[in-house]
């Protein structure tokens, strides 16, 4: 499986998910418009482990929306949650939806 982009979220393929569930299904949460990227069908589980996100699609696939970006189809399989940072010369931050 390759990498999933979705704006400034990426998921890569992992072999396992492990950590504590979550009981929401929203990878991210926009800092300036307040817009989510989330699982809004399929049969998903978010869970966390030492502040990394895993997402474990159960169903053949799972939908990821997000009011600024098109829907994408994310296939079942365990997947490592991370959001794209970017270099200031104040340091590394966050890039904000």
């Amino acid at each position: 499986m390759q990498p999933i982009r979705q704006g400034d979220v990426i998921l890569l393929p992992v072999q396992q998910v492990e950590g504590q569930k979550i009981p929401h299904l929203t990878l991210a949460e926009g800092e300036v418009t307040g817009h989510k990227h989330r699982i809004t069908e399929g049969r998903a589980e978010l869970s966390e482990k030492d502040g990394t996100l895993y997402l474990r699609v159960f169903s053949e696939s799972a939908l990821l929306a997000h009011e600024e970006h098109k829907a994408i189809s994310i296939p079942q399989g365990d997947w490592m949650v991370k959001i794209q940072r970017e270099y200031e010369p104040e340091g590394w931050r966050y890039v904000a939806d």
